[in-house]
């Protein structure tokens, strides 16, 4: 009697021990997705920064050549600011739209303007522009994907187990509006 007791002990010490290692490792790796996702965030915060910092270059070129357009010039530079203030995924992807659809104005704006077009400088401008927003699909997508991997492991059983009772949530996308989805392109 006295060896299945101490079995008994030995087992549920056991089952114990390896719930313990097993909360351990789910918590361990709902961490590395949190830092995962945060990472992914950082690297489009430095995309949007490359982006904030063109705007204000592009808004001189076209002012340039299109003085008397200040309402346009304006609303890129109040969207820039509000992009540049925004805080948190959602936030942040609403005034990046913002800035899209002002940036848009401006470009069909330098339509009008072929010597303007025509510009070595407004044309480096456009290409770095297309190469910042290629960049910033790019980090958006590893997020997306980052955030997709710890969504799943915070609802689905077992981990959202850990994830409840270690207070981890869902992370949301960075989504941009289907209009925001395109570079925006001048044609010469």
């Amino acid at each position: 009697m006295h060896a299945v007791s101490n079995l008994l002990v030995i087992v549920v010490i056991a089952v114990v021990v390896l719930l313990i290692v097993w909360a351990i490792v789910m918590y361990n790796r709902l961490v590395r997705l949190r830092n995962r996702t945060q990472n992914a965030w950082s690297q489009i915060d430095v995309q949007l920064k490359k982006r904030h910092d063109l705007v204000p270059n592009l808004v001189e070129t076209v002012k340039g050549y299109a003085a008397h357009e200040a309402g346009t010039f304006e609303a890129v530079v109040e969207a820039r600011n509000a992009a540049m203030a925004a805080s948190g995924v959602t936030d942040t992807a609403q005034a990046e739209n913002l800035l899209t659809g002002a940036l848009r104005s401006l470009f069909a704006l330098a339509e009008e303007y072929p010597e303007l077009r025509a510009t070595e400088n407004f044309q480096r401008l456009q290409a770095d522009l297309g190469e910042i927003e290629g960049d910033i699909a790019v980090a958006r997508q590893i997020f997306n994907d980052s955030t997709l991997s710890l969504n799943n492991a915070v609802e689905t059983f077992p981990s959202n187990v850990v994830a409840s009772l270690a207070g981890f949530r869902r992370g949301p996308f960075f989504e941009i509006e289907e209009e925001g989805r395109s570079v925006p392109e001048v044609e010469f």
